[in-house]
């Protein structure tokens, strides 16, 4: 059981790094509390009152307070991300002496564990502003979405925004082999099939690939052709705590694991061939993921046909035009991936995109 008595602004939301203080003289709860920081990647600080040495107790992003030492900690400097635990679910004398200590939350053991696991991974990892989640899903088969999600991918990177690259399509042949990168060492989706509840940010940005100065999360060559959705919900939400951007390859078909990615993807791009027969199927994939994604988008690649052009397309499909995703010369280099050609007409759409986006989002 977990509560809160004063509102959620936490020390840690501000993006700030460091080790949670535990106080406690209570050994059995000091073990649970040891098990539960190790589990979120953290290494506490563990005193049995308020600690020594100026600033200390001020400066520890979450304090976890047992409920052996509140009465020890009356007098002590009022501060946000002040946690009381306890263990005795009948004691309703907890709530009058987290007051007592300015605690922001009472939360009872067994129960609360979960959420003060994350809350202490959130210290842990240092929570600040989550990625820019883009997904990218082809119109119909050939469209060119995986093209455009490397592209996008490898332009944020050069930017300088650390960026995610996420390939959700089994059946698309690995967006490492599009990057040239299919040898390249990390970890693969089967490797996190087992995942659940929280995933550690820096863990996974650490275990992937790295091409083209950016992560890369994409399929091995085995047979493993889907993800349980938990793993994909805890994936994808640990690499969208550590900022920046995350590119997500969708496939044109929604199954658990694809409606836990579109949960967390922030803008959906539709890329659409400028022809009459890719504008009808299009419209099927649109109206499916319409109806979960709030801001998805038509990216219309040329040549067109006759009588057609971008916003003709955008206003058949009922979506916002994204722009024309142009040809790229040497696409098919290994050594300049998509988006590469730092000049080219493909990294200057993208950039484009990225400007505009970064934009609306600080309006936001």
């Amino acid at each position: 059981m977990a509560g809160a008595i004063t509102d959620d602004r936490r020390s840690a939301g501000d993006g700030r790094q460091g080790r949670p203080l535990i106080v406690t003289e209570d050994v059995d709860l000091l073990d649970d509390l040891l098990r539960l920081c190790a589990a979120a990647g953290a290494r506490p600080e563990v005193h049995h009152g308020v600690p020594e040495g100026r600033g200390r107790w001020e400066a520890a992003p979450l304090v976890l307070v047992g409920d052996d030492a509140a009465r020890r900690l009356r007098g002590a400097v009022r501060r946000r991300g002040v946690v009381l635990i306890g263990k005795d679910q009948d004691d309703s004398g907890v709530w009058q002496r987290a007051v007592q200590i300015g605690a922001d939350h009472v939360l009872m053991l067994p129960d609360g564990e979960q959420w003060l696991v994350d809350r202490i991974a959130d210290v842990a990892e240092g929570v600040g502003r989550p990625a820019l989640t883009v997904g990218v899903i082809g119109g119909r088969g050939g469209a060119g979405a995986s093209t455009l999600a490397c592209a996008l991918a490898v332009t944020s990177a050069r930017q300088g925004r650390r960026t995610l690259l996420v390939d959700a399509d089994p059946l698309g042949g690995g967006l490492d082999v599009l990057l040239g990168g299919e040898n390249a060492e990390g970890l693969r989706w089967p490797a996190f099939a087992a995942s659940r509840g929280r995933v550690g940010g820096g863990a996974l940005e650490e275990s992937l690939p790295e091409l083209h100065s950016l992560r890369v999360l994409s399929w091995d060559r085995g047979d493993a052709v889907a993800i349980p959705p938990q793993a994909v919900r805890a994936v994808l939400a640990a690499g969208r705590r550590r900022g920046g951007a995350v590119v997500v390859d969708l496939p044109r078909r929604i199954d658990e694991g694809v409606a836990e990615a579109l949960a967390q993807i922030d803008i959906g791009l539709l890329v659409v061939p400028a022809e009459l027969r890719a504008v009808a199927a299009a419209s099927r994939v649109a109206s499916a993921f319409g109806m979960v994604l709030r801001d998805l988008r038509v990216a219309v690649r040329g040549p067109y046909a006759p009588g057609l052009d971008d916003e003709d397309i955008a206003r058949l499909l009922g979506l916002p035009l994204a722009g024309e995703v142009p040809a790229e010369p040497d696409l098919h280099d290994a050594a300049k991936p998509p988006g590469g050609i730092a000049r080219g007409p493909l990294a200057r759409f993208c950039e484009g995109f990225w400007e505009r986006v970064a934009v609306g989002s600080e309006a936001a």
